[in-house]
């Protein structure tokens, strides 16, 4: 389907962070373009510091946009007030890296369910309603609701708290899931089974979710659109096709040529330096991709 016969969800015209004044300045985000449209799955992929986080925060409201402008379904954003912006974040809504960060300590797993269902005017609703609400959106992310009532987020696992994170969103149902880095601090089994979740939640309710993400073979593999960020630019963006087996931007082909291939042995001797432990734990999961 044509982008011309969907809805435009959500776009920005020379949206821009700066951090700091004068010598101490730094342009987090400089002056980016973006559509994004109904039912499309969209990664944005960059270096760590490339600004992908920054971004996310503005769209979400968290931080303030310094210059630019950003419209949600076709209008200009205006969350200046608490209750626009609670209204606003009806409609978008996020599943941040670190699941042990994204939790109020002090609040029940119920308390959190509750309030999601609370945000979709189910305040009225029976105690019995609510229990079964909230029973299904554990089921669906395999969860068992008897198991998690009267118990903290800190006494799940991470793979656990962001099925949690899901949970909330099947309740909420917003037009615009933000995913960022949702899979990079649990193992390998719980990342297979979050990204089932997400595309199986975005069959059903046909939400718009942006990956955010350093894996370019992620992005290659789940998404229709991918925009690549550098140095708080976009530098390339396009159908997945387009941007990964066709890329254009310098940045985009040096990002691909660090991707290791499994048919092909890796070189090292191009690297200019030897990688850190730190950088070798971070890299992206061996894929296959033909360049």
């Amino acid at each position: 389907m044509s982008n011309e016969k969907k809805e435009l969800c959500l776009s920005g015209t020379g949206v821009t962070k700066v951090f700091g004044f004068g010598e101490r300045k730094t342009v987090a985000v400089d002056h980016v373009d973006f559509s994004f449209y109904s039912g499309e799955l969209i990664s944005i992929v960059g270096e760590s510091g490339s600004g992908k986080t920054t971004l996310v925060k503005m769209l979400l409201g968290l931080i303030s946009v310094t210059e630019g402008d950003i419209f949600f379904m076709g209008q200009k954003r205006d969350i200046r007030s608490h209750r626009k912006k609670k209204e606003y974040w009806k409609g978008i809504q996020a599943i941040f890296q670190d699941p042990f960060s994204s939790y109020n300590i002090f609040k029940k797993i119920d308390a959190v369910l509750l309030d999601c269902i609370h945000m979709r005017g189910g305040r009225g609703l029976s105690k019995e309603k609510k229990i079964e609400m909230m029973t299904e959106a554990c089921r669906f992310v395999n969860l068992k609701y008897e198991e998690m009532t009267n118990k903290y987020p800190f006494e799940l696992s991470g793979g656990q708290m962001q099925r949690l994170m899901i949970a909330r969103i099947f309740l909420l149902k917003p037009k615009i899931l933000l995913a960022d880095e949702p899979t990079s601090m649990i193992d390998a089994c719980s990342r297979a089974t979050i990204l089932d979740m997400l595309m199986e939640l975005r069959k059903e309710t046909g939400m718009m979710i942006i990956f955010i993400t350093h894996d370019i073979g992620l992005a290659y593999y789940v998404s229709d659109s991918v925009y690549i960020m550098e140095r708080g630019k976009i530098v390339e963006f396009g159908s997945a096709n387009e941007v990964i087996l066709n890329p254009k931007a310098e940045y985009t082909k040096r990002l691909l040529t660090d991707v290791p291939k499994i048919h092909e042995p890796w070189e090292f001797s191009k690297r200019k330096r030897p990688m850190t432990q730190e950088e070798r734990f971070s890299s992206p999961q061996p894929i296959n991709i033909e360049v």
